[in-house]
């Protein structure tokens, strides 16, 4: 006995008896009996369903995932964060108490974290992840640090800089991912003088962190709509596979007594058990997914498996919803079908589709980000966004693309007249059956109109950076600063960087910090002394003074005031210290460091011939070292109690390196200094990941539903699997029907790439004058629309051995 035989022996669908809930759930009921089992043919649908939602599903639990896995990110550095003094509450030293240092640094454009250790006592404070202290001369690593220094790659970094001895391993509790390369080692040497910091244990109190960057709010918010919004319209799209047999089915049930609300509701009922396998599938997809986290990092990101869980509201939210979505889209998609119980009768002459509203959409889109442009200051780090406006603005304009594309197919097809005959067929065939066909194409206008608009986000960022970064004076600029002054430091830093490969200049010299040793005149009673005005103080000999500002005739034992159009209030008080002989105390401002930290300030008094001189103009120092210019004849280096001694080194970026070479001297010069670098490198890399990373993914998003498109063009075969037969039977060439299926592919994919692009270029320009970032490229969207040509290739030669299948002969048997 057939499933439907069986079905007409139990009871009619509907019973007059049973309540009007029974008998509705009744038919809900039979509709899932009959998705569970329908045979093969059944299972066949039911797969290409649970396929289809279940990797939808499965990208948007990772998508719901990213809220806890950033917040286990910022639990992780909040956790291992050492607590460090302030200027109401210091550290005593003891037992537990740990002198540390940052030396973070660089290796062929990796960023490779790690802090320097000194235990203060025998019961240290352990960061987390960590059970023992590092003794001096050991390591501690991250398994991924651990991977770089045992591979080829990693030799001349673990030899150099990394020369410890690795004695264990950082656990999970102490890494913000698994492939972050971190490494904690120990010292005998470091001290507080030296330019440590003491600390009592860590994550006491959380880091205040600055307001959020709207570029980055902004961009989020976008990829988030971009790269979702397909994933949604697959959804919809999945629901619909095999629809065509399904109608077959319930015209028999019509003919044994169903009426149409009763075949609608048997209809939900078998959607209902699709989306459900489906959302079966996607949960163990997601799960198995979740393993793998650790293994792909994306960006320089990456996760722990355990850190994977999408947020309870938005996992309700996402299991919810596909189960709706598809009722919704099953009862559309019965309006215009037509059921009977002799057979199914699609209508032919479609209601004329409406252009109005379908401007509406994408217009009220771009009208909702030119609105929310007042919340975003064109600064790369002020300004508040607000991401509702911009993801409602964002997905407005991606639906206004997906609902003008119906109205554009049809509009162009209905015009279209005469031609060869495979054009014909293919014409006539979009006249009846467009509908499905772009079913299967809005997936791809969506995700190829985001990637345009993200493209040329990205693209403006990226230029803007180069154009501000790159103009800088700074630029290519590596500096290299002690947290203690030393003249014999300074000397070697000159000596040792001007030799190392990939330096064109290096300037080394030891900064220190002035400030009135009496209260100026103009500074009221009720100011306190760490208000008074200070000033820079660079010693230094005079062929290094003359690489920072123009100083012109100097001799050993001359004193200089540098000034710039900025700072004359400074130079004010400097030039009054000089002419009145007032005096100076040494050190008076910064940090306290160096070896004399601590001790009782020297004075000191600025002589009173001292020449007021101007900084270079784009020497790229003088807004940062401007105050007093000193030689070793005018002050002794040694009397500095605080300060730094700092290297300012002009790379040459042609040499490969260059970079890696400057870090590995500074740690054979003292592996506590730090090293800066101002370049575009790493930037660059970052800016040229993310393009090819939105291109994969538009090329990924465009392959998930170019699957839709191949089911759908072999569902369509199949209904025409009595005609095409005939149609070689009278002559029709077999290479003409295969040129009629490309046609049929083809124009409706170019007709929507053309929508696509209209409708990411706009978007893309909103955002760009959204976020004040300048338009580079108007043509960079042809790759994306290449990628959307060769989509279209793929899915007729696939669908090419079906066709031939079906134009066999022996079809002509059930006619």
């Amino acid at each position: 006995m057939t499933l439907l035989n069986e079905a007409d022996a139990i009871t009619p669908p509907v019973r007059e008896e049973l309540g009007p809930l029974r008998s509705r759930l009744r038919d809900i009921g039979l509709g899932i009996r009959f998705g569970a089992f329908g045979g093969r043919e059944g299972w066949i649908r039911n797969a290409l369903t649970a396929t289809g939602v279940g990797l939808g599903v499965a990208l948007l639990l990772m998508a719901a995932s990213l809220p806890q896995i950033m917040s286990a990110r910022e639990d992780r550095l909040h956790a291992r964060t050492q607590n460090w003094e302030t200027a109401t509450e210091r550290i005593e030293r003891s037992d537990s108490t740990v002198v540390w240092l940052n030396v973070s640094t660089e290796y062929r454009d990796n960023v490779i974290g790690g802090r320097l250790l000194r235990a203060d006592g025998d019961r240290p404070a352990l960061p987390p992840g960590v059970d023992r202290m590092p003794g001096p001369g050991e390591m501690l690593v991250s398994p991924a640090l651990a991977d770089l220094l045992a591979s080829p790659d990693g030799s001349s970094l673990a030899d150099g800089r990394l020369d410890y001895r690795v004695v264990g391993v950082i656990g999970e509790a102490g890494l913000i991912d698994p492939g972050e390369r971190f490494f904690y080692a120990g010292s005998s040497t470091l001290t507080a003088e030296s330019g440590g910091e003491r600390s009592d244990g860590y994550g006491r109190s959380r880091m205040a962190m600055g307001p959020v960057d709207p570029m980055l709010t902004a961009l989020a918010t976008l990829i988030s709509v971009v790269l979702l919004a397909p994933v949604a319209v697959f959804i919809g799209t999945s629901v619909r596979f095999c629809g065509d047999r399904r109608d077959g089915r319930l015209a028999a049930l019509r003919l044994i007594g169903a009426d149409s609300r009763t075949i609608r509701r048997i209809a939900v009922g078998e959607s209902l058990f699709g989306s459900a396998l489906g959302l079966a599938v996607g949960v163990a997809t997601f799960a198995v997914a979740r393993l793998f986290a650790g293994s792909v990092r994306i960006w320089g990101l990456s996760a722990f498996p355990s850190d994977v869980v999408p947020a309870p509201a938005l996992g309700g939210l996402i299991l919810l919803a596909v189960p709706v979505v598809s009722v919704v889209v099953t009862l559309v998609t019965l309006r215009s079908v037509l059921i009977e119980p002799l057979g199914v009768v699609r209508r032919s002459a479609p209601r004329r589709r409406r252009l109005w509203w379908r401007l509406v959409l994408p217009s009220a889109g771009v009208l909702v980000l030119l609105t929310a442009e007042r919340t975003v200051t064109p600064g790369y780090t002020t300004g508040i966004v607000h991401p509702l406006p911009l993801a409602g603005g964002a997905i407005l304009v991606l639906l206004g693309v997906t609902a003008l594309f119906p109205w554009v197919v049809d509009a162009v097809v209905s015009r279209l007249r005469g031609g060869p005959v495979s054009w014909q067929l293919a014409v006539r065939g979009l006249q009846l059956r467009g509908g499905s066909a772009g079913r299967a194409v809005s997936g791809i206008l969506v995700a190829v109109a985001g990637a345009i608009a993200l493209q040329m986000v990205f693209a403006g960022m990226h230029d803007a950076s180069r154009q501000s970064v790159g103009n800088s004076p700074m630029w290519g600029r590596v500096d290299i600063s002690a947290g203690y002054p030393s003249s014999e430091l300074a000397a070697r830093m000159n000596h040792e960087l001007r030799r190392t490969p990939g330096v064109s200049e290096a300037i080394g010299f030891v900064r220190s910090w002035v400030r009135p040793s009496a209260r100026p005149a103009d500074q009221p009673p009720h100011v306190s002394e760490e208000q008074w005005p200070a000033a820079s103080l660079v010693v230094a000999d005079c062929p290094v003074l003359r690489k920072l500002a123009r100083i012109g005739a100097c001799a050993d034992g001359d004193t200089f005031i540098v000034n710039n159009s900025w700072s004359q209030s400074e130079t004010d008080w400097l030039e009054r210290a000089a002419r009145d002989g007032d005096r100076l105390t040494l050190s008076g401002g910064g940090p306290r460091t160096g070896p004399g930290a601590g001790a009782e300030p020297d004075a000191w008094r600025l002589p009173s011939g001292t020449r007021t001189v101007k900084a270079p103009p784009g020497s790229g120092v003088s807004w940062e070292y401007e105050g007093i210019y000193a030689t070793p004849g005018a002050l002794d280096p040694a009397r500095l109690t605080e300060g730094a001694t700092t290297a300012l080194v002009t790379s040459d970026e042609n040499v490969p390196h260059a970079h890696d070479h400057i870090r590995d001297t500074a740690s054979r010069l003292d592996p506590m200094l730090q090293v800066w670098t101002v370049r575009m490198p790493e930037r660059d890399q970052k800016y040229a990941s993310i393009h090819n990373g939105l291109l994969a993914g538009a090329t990924g998003t465009m392959a998930l539903i170019a699957v839709s498109m191949l089911v759908s063009q072999i569902e369509q075969l199949r209904e025409r699997r009595r005609l095409l037969p005939v149609l070689v039977a009278f002559g029709t060439r077999r290479s003409t029907l295969a040129r009629s299926l490309l046609w049929q592919t083809a124009l409706p994919v170019a007709l929507g790439t053309v929508v696509a692009v209209a409708g990411g270029l706009v978007l893309g320009v909103v955002m760009l004058r959204l976020t004040g970032k300048p338009m580079v490229d108007w043509w960079m969207f042809l790759p994306v629309s290449a990628t959307a040509v060769g989509v279209i290739l793929l899915v007729t030669v696939l669908s090419l051995p079906a066709l031939w299948r079906m134009m066999r002969p022996d079809g002509l048997r059930t006619e």
